[in-house]
């Protein structure tokens, strides 16, 4: 099935409320440069493109870049990486964004039932505990909270290792926006927020794949 870049991915995800990092996309090496500069260091550069799904698997992530030094020589080696199965590609410049917990959301199509909405403990726990909940597309405000609440991980949720505790509401908020990217457009099928890393409290989507059903335009 097609996919969009991860650029296009968090544009279509944000525009239905979810938090997305502040970040460029760029053509070449030198304007990688100036977005980091603009941005902040450190930064993270990737490499962008519709048909680029699995980029850490690839090796076409850097992180932690702290100087124009680093993010030129990124962008020269990521750039280099692009094969011509890749189609057009660009580079991706966005803030490294840390925190203590990670979980995942996301839109997946049953067979039987059709869109749901998904909500997970991610990271290097989410093998180990598999703690997911879903609910039926479209849902409520009440069907996010109860969301939230039926992760059996709830203290992750609270105050942890020196964090505040997840803002609820703005989780709240990135699952009815899921619900509402899925009403709005039936050509997705998918969308994977994997990972949603809680900074100060609010999980913000770090990357993002949305996937679009067969013969669907990007």
């Amino acid at each position: 099935m097609p996919t969009l870049s991860e650029a296009d991915s968090k544009a279509r995800v944000a525009a239905h409320g979810v938090l997305v990092p502040d970040e460029r996309i760029v053509a070449t090496a030198d304007d990688a440069v100036a977005a980091a500069e603009a941005i902040g260091f450190p930064v993270v550069t990737k490499l962008c493109g519709d048909a680029i799904a699995h980029k850490t698997e690839r090796g076409l992530v850097r992180l932690n870049l702290r100087t124009a030094d680093d993010v030129r020589a990124a962008a020269v080696d990521l750039l280099a990486a692009a094969t011509p199965e890749d189609g057009p590609v660009a580079l991706l410049v966005a803030p490294m964004l840390s925190g203590n917990r990670e979980l995942i959301a996301g839109l997946h199509t049953d067979a039987q039932f059709g869109p749901t909405v998904m909500l997970g403990v991610g990271g290097i726990l989410a093998e180990a505990i598999r703690d997911v909940v879903f609910r039926l597309v479209p849902i409520t405000a009440l069907d996010a909270a109860e969301m939230i609440d039926d992760l059996g991980t709830q203290p992750l949720l609270g105050a942890f290792r020196g964090e505040p505790a997840i803002d609820r509401g703005a989780l709240a908020a990135t699952l009815l926006g899921l619900s509402a990217l899925s009403v709005a457009d039936p050509s997705v099928v998918s969308v994977d927020l994997n990972p949603l890393i809680v900074v100060d409290g609010r999980p913000i989507a770090v990357d993002a794949l949305v996937e679009l059903a067969e013969g669907s335009t990007r």
